[in-house]
């Protein structure tokens, strides 16, 4: 490929990375000042001189949220249990669904594709998912977290039209040899469909770990609550110790009060709380642009 060396072309560049170091910049920045504030000093947070470095490194923060408040390391086991669970279930139920309505030979496809994209436009609102839901005695149990959101008709559209890519001939002989429809899905499709799978799977389980609202709605059992939920009420009551005192840990809260700033607090629960997504993101996200672009371009 012969390269464009032109005046204009040189410009071009110069214009694109430019603007991609600000796009780093703006977005690096608040997470490199939450870090450094979790890791700093009350003192030097209280007069606001941290910004991109810790300022009298401080780790008092992580170890009264992480060893001394019970609630929040239980609730990011919460939140772990509830991704995963939620997000095998949400892929499984979406490449089934999906795998099925992608067959034009499937008896009313055209209803239940109506029936799928109908609540992308329309839904009943809160309250009457909230009576549905406590109708079906889910209330204050995971399964709330997980079965009202249990299928996006989004990523149900991407993954039909990622299928429908889908040599059939491939399908045919696996039939030959013995295979079922699903005995087809499971040995022959699926183990080509990596790409696509792993993009669903990190967005189903982003929005799993960010969710706190349906949690808010449906649990009232403290010790049951996610990260995200508790998060909520840590920045909502703007300190740990009004938090901790709700919840009946009177003597931590008022040592909290004396040592740690509520900000510092904040911040090292948020950076806990960014923890798994950067684990999880160097992994797939080899396949996410892949993904998305074979089932949106090619549908």
């Amino acid at each position: 490929m012969v390269k464009d060396r032109t005046l204009s072309s040189k410009v071009l560049d110069g214009i694109v990375h430019f603007v991609m170091i600000i796009v780093v910049i703006v977005t690096l920045f608040p997470v490199l000042n939450i870090i450094a504030v979790s890791f700093s000093s009350p003192e030097n947070i209280s007069n606001g001189s941290v910004v991109l470095f810790p300022k009298g490194f401080n780790l008092s923060a992580y170890r009264t949220i992480l060893f001394e408040d019970v609630h929040i390391p239980k609730s990011f086991v919460n939140s772990i249990f509830i991704t995963l669970v939620g997000t095998i279930a949400n892929v499984m139920i979406t490449t089934i669904t999906a795998y099925s309505l992608s067959k034009k030979y499937l008896v009313m496809r055209g209803y239940f594709i109506t029936f799928v994209v109908i609540p992308m436009f329309f839904g009943g609102g809160i309250i009457p998912l909230f009576l549905v839901v406590k109708s079906l005695g889910m209330v204050n149990s995971y399964s709330s977290l997980i079965i009202p959101s249990l299928m996006s008709p989004w990523w149900l559209i991407i993954m039909i039209s990622f299928f429908r890519t889908f040599p059939v001939e491939i399908e045919e002989a696996a039939k030959i040899d013995g295979c079922s429809d699903f005995g087809a899905l499971i040995r022959i499709v699926l183990p080509l469909s990596t790409a696509a799978v792993a993009t669903i799977s990190l967005f189903y389980a982003v929005a799993h770990w960010n969710s706190f609202f349906s949690a808010m709605m449906y649990l009232n059992n403290y010790n049951m609550y996610p990260l995200q939920l508790i998060l909520r009420d840590i920045v909502l009551q703007n300190s740990l110790a009004e938090q901790l005192a709700a919840s009946g840990n009177v003597a931590l809260a008022n040592e909290v009060q004396s040592s740690l700033t509520p900000q510092s607090v904040q911040y090292a629960t948020l950076v806990i709380s960014i923890i798994p997504m950067l684990i999880v993101y160097p992994f797939i996200q080899k396949y996410f642009v892949k993904g998305i672009m074979i089932g949106s371009l090619k549908g």
